[in-house]
């Protein structure tokens, strides 16, 4: 199957700081904590060393850290990574509608149209959970599309995708001896800006902080390797999981409706009940 390299970012909400000095290539040498980063990137005072001790202490006592991926955590990662994006097949199908006005529209024309032509007030009230079946079908027909292309591709071999190349990474965070968190950074040389990509949190240990921790270790890679700009994009339709992204610094910067993923036909039917939009952010660490 040929597919193009996905973009879809993972939502989670989950972590921990990597308190390891690595020594090695550049990429290697995360040995800075984000307390100390982290007040150069954001001015306002919740983000001062201060504020992020406490944090640390939280991280000690649950013993969750970050480090990078080990080639023997291929299964668990890609793992983590099918759940998450799984979890998108509800909330695309039902949640994404209310982003979606003239669909809407559409639907509601559709009952009328049905009650008039049948008379049939049992029917008309059976019409929403038909379109919302039919918006469920086409969610999971699409993402599932997506799941395949993407654990074929970088995947697929995450040792030779991120943990080779220069200017790229991948990490997960560990909780107890166990992998429940994953994140990946991929580095663009041409201008000089870097992607987080993938993050993603097992479900059972959401809202213990992982995700932001995830995220700020992304933060540290970038301004350790002299990167002007980190950028990412999501579908998530989740408001959580734009406000994670807000507050580890990044400006939402565009929409693109009707976003494409691969598998999509782009039949009437699946325009009709299936949409996406595909939200861009950036955070600028320094000028160029």
């Amino acid at each position: 199957m040929h597919c193009s390299s996905p973009k879809m970012v993972c939502e989670t909400k989950i972590v921990a700081e990597d308190h390891e000095s690595i020594s090695g290539s550049k990429k290697d040498a995360i040995i800075v904590s984000s307390s100390q980063m982290w007040p150069s990137l954001s001015g306002s005072p919740s983000s001062s060393p201060a504020s992020l001790s406490g944090v640390e202490g939280d991280f000690k006592k649950d013993n969750v850290y970050i480090r990078e991926f080990h080639p023997s955590e291929q299964e668990v990662v890609r793992r983590i990574f099918y759940e998450g994006i799984m979890e998108r097949i509800p909330n695309t199908a039902f949640r994404g509608l209310k982003h979606q006005p003239l669909i809407q529209l559409i639907y509601g024309i559709v009952a009328i149209i049905c009650f008039v032509v049948t008379k049939s007030l049992l029917l008309t009230c059976c019409l929403p959970i038909f379109l919302m079946g039919m918006r469920y079908y086409f969610s999971r027909k699409v993402i599932l599309s997506y799941l395949e292309c993407a654990l074929h591709t970088d995947m697929s071999d995450i040792e030779n995708y991120y943990m080779k190349p220069p200017g790229s990474c991948f990490w997960v965070a560990v909780l107890d001896g166990n992998v429940v968190g994953i994140v990946a950074a991929r580095g663009n040389e041409e201008d000089n800006t870097v992607e987080l990509r993938r993050m993603s949190v097992d479900s059972n240990f959401r809202g213990k902080g992982i995700a932001k921790a995830l995220g700020r270790k992304v933060l540290e890679f970038a301004m350790l390797n002299n990167y002007s700009s980190i950028i990412l994009g999501t579908t998530a339709v989740k408001v959580a999981a734009h406000k994670l992204y807000e507050s580890l610094g990044f400006k939402h910067v565009g929409i693109i409706e009707h976003y494409t993923l691969p598998g999509m036909t782009h039949s009437i039917l699946e325009r009709m009940f299936f949409q996406l939009r595909y939200h861009r952010y950036r955070l600028q660490l320094r000028e160029e």
